[in-house]
């Protein structure tokens, strides 16, 4: 890790719980895939496949792709693979399980090693957490989403469901502090994300603000599927945004066109800044509009269907909606004005084109994480 963070067996067994909930996360769902077929809910049983697949789909594509990037280091670690095994791995959808094996183990052996070898394991880290964002963003939060609707208006409740829900909420909120503080220990410009009580108003924050929007959307669905379609006009927008900003995240054109529909999705749940520049206002306008359609939900199926207002949660949605909405703004005034890491960050070296951090040369290919979206 960074001169500031040694790698420990703590760090280790985080990785090894990080992989376990993702493990969790997609059993889960496939389970619960096959509990809907099994009762006859073809529609459910589909679009829970859907989601798990369509978001692994994805993230294979950029593994791949990084895998492709980063080929000389990797065969510099001693995990040369030819193109047709990366191919392989990726067409079985194992890319991400084979980066969290070949992890655990360099973590390991770093940890009997110095300092400059345990560094190498930043970029490593790195990448996976990124994926692991997508995957939240295009696998756990749908699929949430998905179940709330059918918990709350077809009342089909079960107990595999709350297991595979409970699993994605875990998903969510391990995946984002983890994303932060990997992404902000592999750019030397930035200061570590403090632990502690930082770390905690920070995941209060995406918590509080995230978990409204779930619900918030999911009463618009119940409201009229075709409210989907507004969704992906909200998709459609935050696509736009990405290809205005002119992001430069992958190394050729269909990829980066990818990575900018991935953003879309994001957006429709979470505000991230997409080149690392100041966007206070971007931030103030986008959680305005987001707080007002978390509150138009509810308001709305009282007014369009009234019968909702006669069942045992729509008074408690309601409450948490509105009280959420408040805590997550408090939490994120509060992270932003006091708590933020701010200042110089860590000593960036120039060493013949290349970037050195912490003893430890870089290929100019990590432009990919000065390029990355800072949730």
């Amino acid at each position: 890790m960074t001169s500031g963070e040694k790698l420990t067996w703590f760090r280790w067994l985080c990785t090894v719980f990080g992989f376990l909930f993702h493990l969790g996360d997609t059993g889960s769902d496939f389970m619960l895939s096959v509990q809907y077929f099994r009762g006859g809910h073809l529609t459910w049983a589909i679009l829970t496949l859907v989601f798990v697949l369509a978001g692994s789909v994805c993230i294979q594509a950029f593994s791949y792709a990084w895998f492709k990037d980063d080929k000389e280091n990797y065969e510099d670690d001693g995990m040369g693979l030819s193109t047709c095994h990366l191919i392989g791995i990726h067409v079985l959808q194992i890319g991400i399980f084979t980066r969290y094996l070949h992890l655990l183990k360099k973590s390991c052996k770093a940890l009997r090693s110095s300092q400059k070898e345990q560094s190498q394991i930043i970029g490593l880290a790195t990448d996976l957490s990124m994926l692991r964002m997508f995957e939240t963003f295009l696998e756990s939060i749908p699929q949430l989403i998905l179940q709330a609707y059918i918990i709350l208006e077809h009342n089909h409740r079960s107990n595999l469901q709350y297991i595979s829900m409970a699993l994605s909420f875990l998903t969510i909120a391990w995946a984002t502090v983890d994303y932060r503080r990997c992404l902000r220990q592999s750019l030397t410009h930035l200061n570590n994300m403090p632990s502690g009580i930082p770390a905690v108003i920070y995941l209060s924050y995406k918590i509080f603000t995230i978990t409204p929007r779930i619900l918030s959307l999911t009463l618009f669905i119940m409201l009229s599927t075709f409210n989907t379609v507004a969704m992906a006009c909200i998709w459609l927008l935050g696509t736009i945004w990405a290809f205005l900003e002119e992001t430069s995240f992958c190394t050729s054109r269909a990829l980066e066109h990818l990575y900018r529909a991935v953003v879309g999705v994001i957006l429709i749940f979470t505000f991230f800044n997409i080149k690392g520049e100041n966007t206070r206002v971007h931030m103030t306008l986008y959680y305005i509009l987001n707080v007002c359609q978390n509150l138009a939900a509810p308001i709305l199926l009282f007014l369009l269907k009234p019968e909702s207002k006669r069942t045992d949660y729509f008074l408690p949605i309601i409450f948490f909606i509105s009280v959420s909405n408040l805590m997550g703004l408090g939490f994120l005034g509060l992270y932003y004005s006091l708590l933020h890491p701010r200042g110089p960050g860590r000593e960036e070296i120039k060493v013949d084109g290349m970037d050195e951090i912490d003893g430890m040369a870089h290929e100019p290919k990590t432009t990919r994480l000065q390029h990355f979206l800072q949730i």
